[in-house]
């Protein structure tokens, strides 16, 4: 199976990218690869063991799945790993480099749609993900939950 690699650089600290990747809250706002998609729900067990889904629906109704996984794998502020329903793996890790963090998502490619659809897709979520951090959290120092 093919591994695909995406990754970003976001100016904020690994805490506060953390809480917002894994917030259910924030997993809403920022979990869509179009603006004419969106996230309608989401629930995060973050431990080993648990799961997460999360509802991704076309804005016109027209089209919906779920997304879904058990994590395999957690190191807080370092490593993000999960399993999906087919087998897949995919592992997000984070890099901190002083008040930025570099996120790398490396994830086992499905077979029915072509590599670039798949890495242009995930790297659209991902991008939108640093869009949303830097601009609802700018380069914060806090590193709280909110």
């Amino acid at each position: 199976m093919e591994q695909i690699k995406i990754q970003t650089h976001i100016a904020a600290r690994v805490e506060t990218i953390w809480n917002a990747y894994t917030s259910a809250e924030d997993i809403m706002e920022w979990n869509r690869a179009s603006e004419d998609w969106h996230c309608t729900d989401a629930i995060n067990d973050l431990r080993v063991g648990g799961k997460f889904k999360n509802r991704m629906e076309a804005k016109d109704g027209s089209v919906g799945f779920d997304l879904t996984g058990t994590y395999t794998a957690l190191e807080p502020f370092k490593k993000i790993a999960y399993v999906m329903p087919d087998g897949r793996q995919v592992t997000i890790n984070f890099n901190t480099k002083k008040s930025a963090t570099d996120i790398e998502v490396i994830f086992d490619a499905e077979s029915e749609n072509p590599i670039e659809v798949q890495r242009h897709g995930w790297q659209a979520i991902l991008d939108n993900f640093k869009a949303y951090v830097e601009k609802t959290y700018g380069n914060t120092s806090y590193g709280q939950t909110h």
